[in-house]
């Protein structure tokens, strides 16, 4: 199985799963990034797929410049496929893809796109999970790696791990205890789902 991450940010997890020799074959980007440089040095195939490029440049009511959601979804799975990537997965990805990602060419990518969220889902979804625990009050927070959809936070789990929440915790200790667990856990099950995907293959008669 081929495997495509994305990523927006440091590269941290993509170090991670590097670090497991999952078979990353494929670095996708939505704006230059550490990331792109750590693929780069690894000798592995980069494409940017920026999200300037999808921004029209006039303003709605409220002034803001608008963002086509839909035709940018399409184009990066356009260029995922091109490049031969069976399975996607996120790594701080920053840009919430559309229905069109996951329906392009018949469904393609439908379950088959696997992310990583700092909380128990379904706790604490959206972009401030973390700091959202801390203000409930939790005796735990964790891991959760789940399907992507287009509603977010939303689609079928994978794995949990739960990590407890401290006493004099902020939000970064919390968070950074969090990533560390997150290096572990998510590129294990990414491998796991890649073997069983590879295995629904050979059942299929399918090339893995």
């Amino acid at each position: 199985m081929r495997l495509a991450v994305l990523v927006s940010g440091t590269g941290s997890i993509l170090e991670a799963m590097l670090g497991r020799d999952l078979p990353v074959m494929l670095v996708g980007a939505d704006r230059a990034c550490r990331g792109l440089s750590i693929a780069h040095d690894a000798s592995i195939e980069t494409i940017l797929v920026g999200r300037d490029d999808w921004v029209a440049s006039g303003t709605d009511a409220s002034g803001r410049r608008g963002f086509d959601r839909d035709g940018y979804s399409c184009d990066l799975a356009r260029r995922l496929a091109g490049a031969g990537a069976d399975v996607v997965a996120m790594a701080g990805f920053g840009t919430i893809l559309a229905d069109s990602f996951f329906a392009w060419g018949s469904g393609r990518y439908r379950g088959r796109v696997l992310n990583t969220h700092p909380s128990l889902l379904p706790a604490f979804p959206g972009w401030h999970a973390v700091r959202d625990a801390l203000a409930a009050g939790v005796s735990e927070t964790g891991c959760t790696v789940h399907m992507a959809i287009p509603e977010v936070d939303a689609g079928p789990m994978l794995a949990q791990q739960a990590v407890p929440v401290l006493d004099g915790d902020d939000e970064a200790a919390l968070h950074e205890r969090i990533k560390t667990v997150e290096r572990e856990f998510y590129p294990a099950t990414i491998a796991a789902f890649l073997e069983r995907c590879g295995q629904e293959r050979i059942l299929e008669g399918q090339p893995r």
